[in-house]
């Protein structure tokens, strides 16, 4: 079976627009091309990726305006290679070109799961690691203790107790606290909804997800600016800082790894901690203190939906 009409025009208008988005990124002196007069539009013109690509201009202006169904792997390739794509854009414009083939079936949207005993007795284990689980919706579904005193405001925010789980994208668009928690709240804004434009690529059928996006979307001007971008982002590492209630200013190291699950499901499991001699390890080592003597709080549960 087919994909449904507006699935199949949702596709088209993300490719459309996030093709659109990054042709403008590039200027001719960036891939070698020459200059002349006026140019109406910033980047590059539909004629220039096509001639970098390999392919005719109609052939290319098709495909910009979402028709990649049938359009062969080698020419997804080289529109990448044209437009300067890095590896997680890439990465989404090829799981927005595997969308808009035709199914066989209908596609089965991915199961949320359980996360297994194991996994929380491995985030237990780590007692001077903030550790926690989410999944591709920002979704915290696993946490340690430690996770759960370093994001204390995000635990504790109204976002939270109306959904019965924290979710990072909702806490960073729609709590007025966040901009306090996150001392780089810009960045923090920018990665989180890079990280839902790559999991709304991977999972388009997800109508969680799709509620998510138009929930904020809705609330938030500064979402709506950040999705409409068209900004990609997969891989999640680097310096974050906080300033806790309790501890103050934390400058720590954080990295995410997949999470393989059963059900196609891969979860993020995000660890943060402190350079070794630092004033953020000794404050660390107080949450983490602090959070050995309070109960521990019950964990959320990921279940079918």
């Amino acid at each position: 079976m087919d994909q449904r009409p507006d699935d199949r025009a949702d596709n088209r208008t993300q490719i459309r627009d996030f093709l659109a988005s990054r042709r403008a990124k590039i200027t001719p002196e960036q891939v070698g091309l020459p200059t002349s007069g006026r140019r109406r539009v910033p980047g590059l013109r539909r004629e220039e990726v096509a001639v970098l690509a390999g392919v005719s201009t109609e052939w290319y202006t098709r495909l910009e305006k979402g028709h990649i169904s049938g359009v062969s792997e080698d020419v997804v390739e080289a529109v990448a290679q044209a437009l300067q794509l890095d590896e997680d854009e890439r990465t989404y414009l090829f799981d927005l070109a595997r969308a808009a083939r035709p199914a066989r079936r209908t596609p089965s949207r991915r199961k949320d799961v359980a996360v297994p005993p194991r996994i929380q007795w491995l985030l237990d284990s780590m007692t001077m690691s903030s550790a926690f689980v989410r999944n591709g919706r920002q979704d915290v579904i696993a946490h340690n203790a430690l996770a759960r005193a370093l994001h204390a405001p995000v635990f504790d925010s109204d976002t939270t107790d109306k959904h019965g789980r924290p979710n990072i994208a909702r806490y960073i668009f729609l709590d007025a606290g966040a901009q306090d928690f996150f001392i780089d709240w810009e960045a923090a804004a920018v990665a989180t909804a890079g990280l839902l434009r790559a999991e709304a690529g991977r999972e388009p059928h997800d109508k969680a997800l799709r509620e998510l996006i138009g929930e904020l979307s809705t609330l938030s001007p500064e979402f709506r600016s950040h999705w409409a971008a068209h900004d990609v982002r997969i891989r999640h590492d680097g310096i974050k800082r906080l300033w806790h209630p309790e501890v103050g200013e934390l400058e720590l190291v954080y990295q995410s790894l997949d999470l393989p699950m059963t059900n196609r499901a891969v979860h993020d499991l995000t660890l943060y901690t402190a350079e070794p001699g630092t004033t953020s390890e000794d404050r660390l080592k107080l949450l983490a203190s602090l959070a050995a003597t309070q109960p521990h709080a019950a964990q959320p549960t990921e279940g079918p939906r």
